[in-house]
């Protein structure tokens, strides 16, 4: 069984105005909501082998907080504001011999491929609602290869908030 965790980076500061968007830091609720989220996947054993994270500063200081539970990481500037379409085509290909993958990206292209992916349920229409910065979603597909991952072949298992850990 392959998992795949979607996690949205995680509240960005909108204080400078000068930045570019892709420059944007975290905000201290956006830092102290990748803590909580990086403690939840050490204390639930979640340490994917391999992390596919934006270019974007926010992605970036996100994975910085999870780290300590992250395996081999790339940051791949294509992940910046991709489609879910452009996330799908990358994940399609990952190695089969990786069992699990993280991926820290951006919405509407990370919601918009966790409802393509997830068969029909509860817990799609709870994401399906909403998924707030820094949310964990948690797929998992039966397959022996990632170019299998297609609509509606994933469950998605569960999906963590930073306020469902306060």
């Amino acid at each position: 069984m392959k998992r795949l965790y979607l996690l949205r980076h995680a509240k960005s500061s909108w204080k400078d105005t000068s930045l570019p968007d892709h420059d944007r830091p975290l905000n201290g609720r956006g830092r102290r909501a990748a803590k909580a989220i990086a403690r939840y996947m050490q204390e639930h054993g979640i340490e994917p082998e391999l992390v596919l994270c934006s270019t974007a500063r926010r992605a970036r200081e996100t994975l910085d907080r999870i780290e300590p539970s992250a395996g081999t990481v790339h940051l791949e500037p294509d992940l910046y504001a991709a489609s879910a379409h452009a996330l799908l085509a990358r994940l399609r290909g990952v190695p089969d011999a990786v069992e699990s993958v993280l991926l820290i990206g951006h919405n509407p292209g990370l919601q918009d491929l966790a409802l393509e992916l997830a068969r029909p349920g509860p817990a799609a229409d709870e994401l399906a609602a909403n998924y707030p910065t820094a949310a964990l979603a948690t797929l998992a597909f039966a397959a022996s290869s990632w170019r299998e991952l297609d609509r509606g072949t994933a469950q998605l298992v569960e999906l963590v908030r930073p306020r469902d850990l306060e």
